[in-house]
């Protein structure tokens, strides 16, 4: 299943990641190799999915890249939120998730998005993405449980979650290009 439709920054996207393969190669490389070095605490293993993983069963899945300064390309797994009912789920309730997967929710036309942490586990760093691909605005550390509005910022097409922390161990900021992959 493929994520919701209105996302104009998809437009040749492909051709701009097949032509960055060995940076995301390179990044793949640099990040295990400062993991082990640094001591990030990283899998080394394989990737385990959410946990639990009955409460994302039903949501597709597929690839993000980040292109963040440096230029650093940043592979991540996802579970879209591509209907109503998985937008008002989320990641509630799951207890774990590994450093390079997250949620994302997409949108089909731009607008201001108020989201929450209620019944949400998990400490999230919320990425909001400008209908050119762009993070607009970082909400990092959403507390877990809060009932706190969070808000876009402006108009955004989509939102993607991923582990607290995740924007600032990897250089993500506001003007980071998100890439969808299908």
């Amino acid at each position: 299943m493929r994520p919701p439709a209105g996302d104009a920054f998809r437009a040749g996207a492909l051709n701009v990641v097949l032509a960055r393969i060995p940076a995301v190669f390179l990044a793949a490389f640099l990040a295990a190799f400062l993991a082990g070095v640094l001591g990030l605490g990283l899998a080394t293993g394989p990737a385990e999915a959410a946990v639990p993983a009955h409460l994302v069963a039903g949501f597709p899945r597929g690839t993000v890249v980040l292109e963040t300064a440096g230029p650093r390309c940043l592979l991540l797994e996802v579970y879209f939120a591509a209907t109503a009912e998985q937008r008002a789920q989320g990641l509630m309730f799951v207890e774990g998730m590994p450093e390079f997967e997250g949620m994302y929710f997409g949108y089909n036309t731009p607008a201001e998005i108020i989201m929450w942490m209620k019944n949400t586990v998990l400490p999230l760093d919320m990425l909001f993405i400008r209908s050119d691909g762009t993070i607009g605005h970082i909400a990092r550390d959403a507390k877990p449980y809060s009932t706190e509005r969070i808000d876009s910022g402006g108009p955004v097409v989509g939102v993607l979650e991923v582990n607290a922390g995740f924007a600032r161990r990897w250089g993500v900021d506001t003007g980071t290009r998100l890439l969808l992959l299908q």
